[in-house]
């Protein structure tokens, strides 16, 4: 909200002295948070002057371009009282109008210095200028035209154009709608400095009768009051008049047309928006109804829209003519033939609003305000204002008839213990306080004594028509607080409880993240959102139950409405951004949860009123519409992992990267790790394994399939892993003591078993750490080897055997006794043979 200062003066009486900083800053401690001030005077300097086109004429270009050589009078601006010499490539004005000029010497916003200089074939004094090359607005269609009675050649264009004039711009949350107005800000000012305040809305309206145009409701919960005037005989050639361009251009708004600037004048002035009709368009009676289904409506904005059966409409005989507080129809609307303008004010409701604006996207002014509630008791004085300035300035009269349908809604008494915003605030306030300060913010205060104590006291509260906001005894204790001033509010350091320090799940996880930073991953955050355009790339069939995605009834994308089943398309699409930005490679991991829909089909969760808690079979409803959302961790590594340098060779991913990954983390929470053999997308068949944690299958890791590679823009051979973090830490021994060492020597066993192709080295490893016993401290792989020795389909896995004891050395007797048992395992479990 743009509010300039003279405007905010014209109905506040503040101190001269305050400053456009001291009223922002004071305005931002009440709630009116600060966007910017504008002092658009500021950045000009020079001569800056009305001018009186005498000659244009306009002089075709070799570049097909037309520039106007003109002579414009600017009095004895320019030293000598002659016509000034400019070229001007605008076409928006003509001989006698007034413009601004800005003479050699002066400099505009951006440090733009302008000098009389030779161009096209004419030396320019000076610039004609346009609304942006002063900083008014975005305007660069053309320049400015006065209106005929701005001033006289040469006299300054400061106050003309109001450059002089500072503008606040405001941040309004969306509780505070009465401050989408002058009338709104104004009233904060006064409140801030305990000034007199002019009320723009405070104004005697005529009584309704029966000779008004007629309108009928049919929906009185979404349009409780309509007000309803008409204007004959309205001039649509006549001009807005100066003042008022100038502060709808100030406000943001850009001037139209003389009936258009007026509602969106008034729309400011009080925040009541205006909708006006040619009522020469119009047939038979006005209604407001709720859309009947198949309806449509084209709007101003010339979108044909397709409504709903809640959107609030108004209609006469030929049908619909507009969406109720949001945009009026293009069938009835002003036009430069206009001479009957209807005048509509009407109130209403704010959830109504909210819906139609966002249900066909449309974000008006009108809708801004309509959606976060205005004040209704306004409705026909800002009517009233509108009439009064179309006949001020565009002639005619206004009809005897007044319209006056419904009544405004009355908002509800809040009963609050007087002592509530000292116990809540903390701050000492006293229950006389608390009945000023509320009063002074517009509310009605009745106090009632409990028991004839006068110091426990009930207020009985009437909130002010233009806050529909206050609905509670909370909501009256932050209007006491924001008056006495947040930063009365005391620093009072609380005192922590005793305090349970970190959950178990807190504590796991950041064992699992420490243990991936260890091993060079890095954590990060993706969109939790996809689409089924993400599962195409990964290569899952159709029928993988990762494609049943829970549906957001509102998704931030369109192409991504659903919450992802596996982490793995946010994490390649980071590694594929990371490489195309020069990286040599990346090893990337995140924690987050996944959802499943539930397993009963149930697609959404009931709603429940607020006003009691749920019942125990409404919960269990609630409940059983929760998906399944575990805990999941997945991690993609790509490219280089080891750089070559003078210490050797580097080295690329490959599928063993993940499941070491897999297997530490396993080591990090004693949970037992195995590998084996499965086909899961989208993961290369062959260099993959599936992923057991004390023999439950618990997630996938290896190499991803080429084809997902290419999709994501990744390196071939790039690897992968994702599994369930829930089941994993559910498998963490609950307590786990400090690790034993032994002191005794380390005895050393190598053998070499030759098993079929089609054993894998996890099961011949199992094998022998089953068979070793408790003395194997660790079994490592160390060689594999295929030859013409061995025989075909065959090969030789070397493994190195490590036992110690924790209370002895060992003898070779005790040593070899486990490692013959080992292989004696692992010959019965897997064919295999020594070496």
């Amino acid at each position: 909200m743009k509010a300039p200062v003279s405007w905010i003066r014209e109905y506040v009486d503040l101190p001269a002295e305050i400053s456009t900083e001291q009223l922002a800053a004071r305005l931002t401690a009440l709630g009116l948070k600060l966007e910017a001030i504008e002092a658009p005077g500021d950045q000009i300097t020079g001569p800056l002057v009305v001018g009186r086109v005498l000659t244009r004429e306009p002089e075709p270009q070799k570049n097909g371009k037309t520039i106007n050589w003109c002579t414009v009078d600017v009095g004895d601006a320019n030293g000598t009282g002659e016509p000034q010499g400019i070229v001007c490539g605008a076409h928006n004005f003509d001989v006698g109008d007034l413009v601004v000029v800005v003479l050699p010497g002066g400099v505009l916003p951006g440090g733009f210095e302008i000098s009389a200089r030779k161009t096209y074939g004419h030396v320019s004094a000076g610039m004609i200028c346009s609304a942006r090359e002063l900083g008014l607005g975005e305007d660069h269609d053309g320049i400015i035209v006065l209106p005929p009675d701005a001033g006289e050649p040469g006299q300054d264009a400061f106050d003309v154009l109001g450059l002089d004039d500072d503008v606040i711009e405001f941040e309004i949350n969306p509780d505070r709608a009465y401050a989408l107005s002058l009338r709104g800000v104004a009233r904060e000012a006064a409140l801030a400095y305990d000034a007199d305040f002019d009320d723009p809305a405070a104004r005697a309206v005529p009584a309704a009768n029966d000779a008004g145009y007629p309108v009928v409701i049919d929906d009185a919960e979404g349009c409780p009051l309509f007000v309803a005037r008409l204007v004959e005989g309205f001039d649509p050639t006549a001009p807005s008049p100066d003042w008022m361009a100038r502060r709808l251009v100030q406000a943001g708004m850009r001037p139209i047309s003389l009936a258009v600037d007026v509602t969106n004048y008034v729309m400011l002035e009080i925040g009541r928006p205006i909708h006006a009709y040619d009522a020469d368009k119009l047939t038979g009676a006005i209604g407001v109804r709720r859309a009947r289904a198949g309806e449509r409506l084209t709007t101003l904005d010339g979108t044909d829209r397709a409504l709903s059966p809640e959107d609030l409409v108004v209609v006469d005989d030929s049908g619909i003519i507009g969406l109720g507080g949001v945009m009026g129809g293009e069938d009835t609307e002003i036009s430069a033939s206009t001479t009957r303008v209807l005048v509509e004010a009407a109130h209403w409701d704010a959830v109504s609003m909210f819906r139609t604006g966002r249900r066909h996207k449309i974000t008006s002014e009108a809708g801004k305000r309509n959606e976060r509630g205005v004040d209704p008791m306004v409705t026909e004085a800002a009517a009233d204002r509108v009439v009064e300035l179309l006949t001020t300035y565009g002639g005619g009269a206004v009809s005897a008839g007044v319209t006056v349908v419904g009544e405004p809604p009355v908002p509800a008494v809040i009963e609050i213990a007087a002592d509530l915003p000292e116990r809540i605030s903390g701050m000492s306030i006293s229950p006389e306080t608390t009945i000023a300060d509320l009063r002074a913010v517009g509310c009605a205060v009745e106090p009632t004594e409990v028991d004839g104590d006068p110091h426990d006291q009930v207020l009985r509260v009437l909130p002010p028509p233009w806050r529909p906001d206050l609905t509670d005894p909370y909501d009256l204790v932050e209007e006491v607080a924001r008056v006495v001033g947040y930063d009365q509010v005391p620093s009072v350091l609380p005192t922590p409880g005793a305090g349970r320090g970190l959950t178990r799940e807190q504590q796991l996880r950041r064992r699992v993240g420490r243990a991936l930073a260890g091993a060079g991953c890095v954590e990060v955050i993706s969109f939790p959102f996809v689409g089924q355009a993400a599962f195409d790339q990964l290569g899952l069939p159709a029928d993988d139950p990762r494609r049943q995605t829970v549906l957001l009834a509102n998704p931030l994308s369109s192409e991504e409405p659903g919450y992802t089943t596996t982490l793995l398309p946010g994490l390649l699409k980071a590694a594929g951004r990371n490489l195309g930005r020069g990286a040599s490679g990346a090893a990337l991991f995140e924690t987050g949860t996944v959802a499943f829909p539930a397993a009963d089909g149930a697609v959404g969760a009931p709603i429940y009123g607020v006003d009691d808690r749920p019942s125990d079979a409404e919960l269990a409803a609630l409940f059983a519409a929760l998906p399944d959302q575990p805990l999941h961790l997945a991690a993609v590594l790509t490219g280089e992992q080891e750089r070559a340098g003078w210490w050797g060779a580097g080295r690329e991913t490959t599928w063993a990267d993940p499941i070491a990954l897999v297997r530490r983390l396993g080591v990090e929470l004693g949970v037992a790790i195995e590998t084996r053999a499965a086909t899961h997308a989208p993961w290369h068949p062959g260099r993959y394994a599936e992923i057991l944690a004390d023999g439950d299958p618990i997630g996938h890791a290896g190499e991803l399939h080429p084809a997902v590679c290419t999709a994501f823009g990744l390196p071939a051979r790039s690897a992968a892993l994702e599994i369930d973090l829930d089941a994993l830490m559910a498998r963490t021994p609950e307590t786990a003591g400090a690790p034993e060492f032994s002191s005794y020597p380390l005895a050393k066993e190598d053998v070499a078993l030759v098993v079929d192709d089609s054993v894998t080295v996890a099961d011949v490893e199992d094998a022998l750490r089953t068979g070793a016993g408790d003395l194997l401290e660790s079994i490592r792989l160390f060689d594999v080897y295929t030859g013409d020795q061995i025989g075909a389909g065959r090969r030789s896995l070397a493994f190195a055997l490590r036992f110690r004891a924790p209370d002895r050395t060992l003898t070779e007797e005790e040593t070899g006794a486990a490692r013959d048992a080992a292989v004696a395992v692992a010959v019965e479990r897997t064919g295999a043979s020594q070496r």
